[in-house]
C-alpha cells in the first residue's frame, strides 16, 4: 500500500519555489540571448514561397466543403494542374541536399550552432545545478490520483516503490517546468518567443526536409478529396429549427 507523506514547508520555501523561479528567469534570459544571437540574414525566397503554397493548399483541403463545387474545382486545378499547377513538381527534379546548403551558406550552419548552444548549454548547467543541490527531495503532490505508469516520470531520482505516484520529486519538477512553461512564456514574452524547447527539437529534426515530397503529398491530398458541400445541410437544419420555433 502506498504511504502518505507530510511535506515540510521548508521544502516548499527552499526547493519548490526557488526551482520554479529560477526556471522562469533562465527561460527569459535565454529568450534575450537567443534574440541577440539571431542573425539578420533574409530567408530563401524559394523556401518561403513553397511553404506558403503548402499552407494555402492545406487550408483549401481542410475547408473544401465550405465552398461550392465549382469554386473548389477552380482552386483545385490552380494547385494540382499537371502543366502549371503550384503543387506540380516536374519529373527529374532533385531535392536539395541539406549538407550542400550548409556548405554553400555558412550562415545557416552558424545559426544552427547558435540555436543548439542556446538550448543545450543552459539545460546542461541547470540540470547539473538541480541534480547537485535538490536531488532526492519530494517537492510536491498532485491533487488527483495517477496510475503506476506515471511513476518514472514524476518520481525521477526517488527509488521508493511504496510512495504514492502523485508525489513529485525535485528532479521531475525540473523536467515539468522545462517543458510545461510554454504558456507562461507566451504570456510574458509573446507568442513568438524563443524558449519553446519542444518546438526547437521539432525544427532540428525537420531540418533538410524534402520540399518536393511535401508538395507531392499535398497534391495527392487534393486529388483524392471528395467534395461535399455542407451549406445545403445547414439550410435544411435552419429550416427545421425555424419550423419548430414557429409551431
Amino acid at each position: 500500500m502506498a504511504e502518505d507523506l507530510v511535506l515540510d514547508t521548508a521544502i516548499r520555501d527552499w526547493v519548490l519555489i526557488p526551482l520554479s523561479v529560477v526556471m522562469v528567469l533562465i527561460g527569459i534570459l535565454r529568450y534575450f540571448v537567443s534574440k541577440l544571437m539571431r542573425s539578420s540574414s533574409t530567408p530563401d525566397a524559394k523556401m518561403v514561397k513553397e511553404g506558403q503554397v503548402v499552407l494555402r493548399a492545406r487550408n483549401l483541403r481542410v475547408a473544401a466543403n465550405f465552398i461550392p463545387l465549382k469554386s473548389f474545382r477552380v482552386r483545385k486545378a490552380y494547385f494540382t494542374n499537371e502543366e502549371d499547377g503550384l503543387l506540380h513538381v516536374p519529373k527529374g527534379t532533385a531535392a536539395p541536399n541539406p549538407q550542400a546548403q550548409m556548405l554553400s551558406d555558412p550562415n545557416m550552419a552558424m545559426d544552427m550552432m547558435k540555436k543548439n548552444l542556446s538550448m543545450i548549454i543552459p539545460q546542461t548547467l541547470t540540470f547539473a545545478w538541480v541534480n547537485f543541490f535538490f536531488s532526492g527531495f519530494v517537492a510536491a503532490k498532485i491533487p488527483f490520483p495517477l496510475t503506476q505508469r506515471f511513476r518514472s516520470m514524476l518520481q525521477n531520482g526517488i527509488d521508493l516503490s511504496t510512495v504514492d505516484v502523485s508525489y513529485v520529486s525535485s528532479r521531475s519538477w525540473y523536467f515539468l517546468n522545462l517543458f510545461g512553461l510554454r504558456g507562461l512564456f507566451s504570456l510574458i514574452l509573446g507568442e513568438e518567443n524563443a524558449t519553446d524547447d519542444t518546438q526547437k527539437m521539432m525544427q532540428m529534426s525537420g531540418f533538410g526536409m524534402d520540399a518536393t515530397k511535401t508538395l507531392g503529398a499535398e497534391k495527392d491530398g487534393l486529388d483524392i478529396i471528395q467534395h461535399d458541400w455542407v451549406l445545403p445541410k445547414f439550410e435544411k437544419r435552419a429550416e427545421r429549427v425555424l419550423r419548430k420555433l414557429v409551431a
